[in-house]
């Protein structure tokens, strides 16, 4: 259904070894039962973090090459900033940072925000690089209403940046209550098609699955996708 990369077969290895993507039964906040979930807050280890973190910064990378490249592929735009949502984003967007200078020669700086704004010492809610007059990449998990990333886009126009696009780990490719994907409910809100990448969508897992010959779970995922996936993706 879809050729995967040898850094997105790696990060789905990794996260299945511990634990943060399972293969089962499990109802979302829209009241959907899925056949699969993602828990990122167990991407708790220093390997598993630098397998997602190298999966980020090489999917940031290749988005902006596209986007820069003759062919008129849209893609991300060149970004100051990469913002990392409290709490799970805080080491998701240091490592990132990190990663794409050091692997990829791309020099960015790294922001947060805190769940409650402080009252003492330099206050507010942002931490790291100042987001005011920069462009600013939102980096999230798993969007699945995209109700989180609306609130990470809103704090970080609160604070006078501009996000010019974001990246995911997970794009669960769903139709949403509107009749379109989040994916394209949330480029609206940043600049259009392209400014919203992800290391893996759902058609990545079932290929994978495919491939492993894992019969039971493909056919569950198979299903779910006839009826909530995004068929012209």
């Amino acid at each position: 259904m879809s050729t995967l990369q040898a850094y997105q077969t790696t990060l789905i290895a990794r996260a299945m070894e511990v634990g943060a993507l399972q293969f089962g039964t499990f109802t979302l906040k829209s009241g959907r039962i899925s056949p699969y979930f993602i828990n990122a807050g167990l991407i708790a280890d220093g390997p598993t973090l630098d397998t997602l973190s190298s999966a980020y910064a090489t999917t940031i990378a290749t988005s902006l090459k596209e986007a820069s490249s003759a062919s008129g592929q849209p893609g991300l735009p060149e970004f100051d900033i990469i913002f990392g949502p409290a709490y799970k984003g805080i080491p998701f967007a240091a490592c990132t940072a990190l990663l794409l200078h050091r692997d990829h020669g791309i020099d960015v700086g790294f922001a947060y925000d805190r769940k409650e704004a402080k009252d003492h010492g330099e206050g507010g809610v942002m931490v790291g690089a100042p987001v005011k007059g920069k462009r600013v990449l939102v980096l999230d998990d798993v969007a699945t209403s995209g109700k989180a990333i609306r609130g990470a886009i809103d704090n970080v126009i609160r604070e006078g940046g501009n996000v010019v696009g974001a990246v995911l780990l997970l794009d669960r490719e769903e139709v949403g209550r509107e009749g379109k994907s989040m994916v394209e409910e949330v480029e609206g809100l940043v600049g259009g098609v392209g400014r919203v990448s992800a290391i893996l969508k759902m058609r990545h897992l079932i290929s994978w699955l495919e491939t492993h010959g894992k019969t039971d779970e493909l056919k569950s995922m198979q299903l779910y996708w006839d009826q909530y996936g995004v068929k012209d993706a």
